[in-house]
């Protein structure tokens, strides 16, 4: 019995990171356009770790292409690694290292619609999630003559998603109570 306690309570301390990963709304309450700012500003307020999300919000005039450093670097948006256009699109991040993104949408990426972001390994650090809401915005960003509803594509966008934690110190003492309290609460099942 006590090597079964042992093997639990060890599971659920590695487990435990895995529920608290971040949901970052790319741009905040700006969303993914153009005239959201600057997105590696953003990024630097950001921590980002493998289980983490990000979420695009944007209009019919952009998209999200995931490409190559080299790609980012040129803006050169005609070799996509993965490539979305459904107006509200979330991006795994499943492994640690550098991740970029751009709009496809000519001159986009030069106007600065562009990411950078550098996951972290999950045990490192604790995720600092976006807090601002956001709505998707379905007003393009440049005039155009066709109507401006977007037209989702099935498949593009994951359909899992990740809970939300709380911003800061708060965060972290509200993740370091919960896995407490797992383990406190396995303990006394074992014991009782």
């Amino acid at each position: 019995m006590a090597v079964s306690a042992v093997a639990t309570l060890l599971f659920l301390l590695v487990a435990s990171p895995v529920a608290f990963a971040a949901n970052h709304v790319v741009g905040g309450s700006g969303g993914w356009s153009q005239t959201a700012g600057d997105y590696s500003t953003w990024a630097a307020g950001e921590t980002f770790n493998v289980g983490d999300t990000l979420e695009f919000n944007y209009g019919a005039s952009h998209s999200v292409d995931v490409i190559s450093k080299d790609d980012y670097d040129n803006c050169n948006t005609g070799n996509a690694l993965e490539s979305y256009s459904d107006g509200k699109t979330t991006i795994k991040l499943s492994k640690a290292g550098p991740m970029y993104f751009t709009c496809s949408a000519f001159g986009h990426c030069q106007s600065g619609m562009k990411l950078a972001v550098d996951v972290k390994d999950s045990s490192s650090t604790p995720s600092t999630p976006s807090t601002t809401p956001s709505t998707p915005s379905t007003t393009p960003s440049t005039p155009s003559d066709s109507p401006t509803t977007p037209t989702p594509e099935v498949g593009n966008t994951p359909s899992k998603s990740t809970p939300v934690t709380p911003n800061g110190a708060a965060g972290v003492m509200g993740k370091t109570m919960v896995g407490f309290s797992v383990v406190l609460g396995a303990v006394f099942a074992f014991i009782c």
